[in-house]
């Protein structure tokens, strides 16, 4: 089971290195035939508890689109949170290790600053195993909630084609190549018509 994720993994990072590398893959299909590369950015939430998921959806789309466009070249990218979230985040991460860190040496912060240790800090105390693990857990939940951001957005050469934050679910696999479809019909008719100048 771990060895075939590694494979697709590799896999997948040797098809985006060819497509990356100058005059390999989608790059050179598009300079063929003298048309700029198309460029397809999905961009996906974060969080330890989707990534999983996530990832083999933009799997799975990468391989159909890779089949049926060739010359698209394909970026995966994490969709970030508000800064305040991020913010957030970052804090509880730190503040979490600061917390464990006391509650396993036994210092009573609250007797820095002069005022009584609550009855919780006591139980945690009595209880350090349990209360690390409480503080641990309790701090992943918020950090996981204040990154996922839910969000899946699609664009084509930096023009938004589906967002998962406004229509609420991942776009199937025939409405995306029906998407893809309708967009490069109409990049291959706009860049068919003669350009006047005004």
């Amino acid at each position: 089971m771990r060895a075939a994720g590694l494979r697709r993994m590799l896999l997948l990072l040797l098809l985006a290195a060819l497509a990356a590398a100058p005059g390999g893959g989608g790059t050179a299909a598009a300079e063929q035939g003298g048309l700029p590369a198309k460029k397809l950015r999905m961009a996906y939430a974060t969080g330890p508890l989707l990534k999983f998921q996530i990832w083999r959806v933009f799997e799975e789309y990468m391989r159909v689109i890779s089949q049926r466009y060739p010359d698209i070249r394909i970026e995966g990218e994490n969709y970030l949170p508000q800064p305040i979230y991020r913010h957030i985040a970052s804090f509880l991460s730190v503040f979490k290790l600061v917390l464990i860190g006391l509650i396993i040496v036994g210092k009573d912060p609250f007797a820095f600053f002069g005022m009584q240790a609550p009855s919780i800090w006591q139980w945690g105390q009595e209880n350090k195993v349990y209360a690390c693990m409480m503080v641990f857990f309790l701090s992943n939940m918020i950090e996981n909630q204040c990154m996922s951001t839910g969000a899946f957005e699609i664009t084509l050469n930096d023009v938004p084609v589906w967002s998962k934050l406004e229509s609420g679910h991942l776009p199937s696999m025939q409405q995306l190549v029906q998407i893809l479809d309708n967009e490069m019909k109409l990049n291959v008719h706009m860049e068919s018509m003669p350009h006047h100048r005004s």
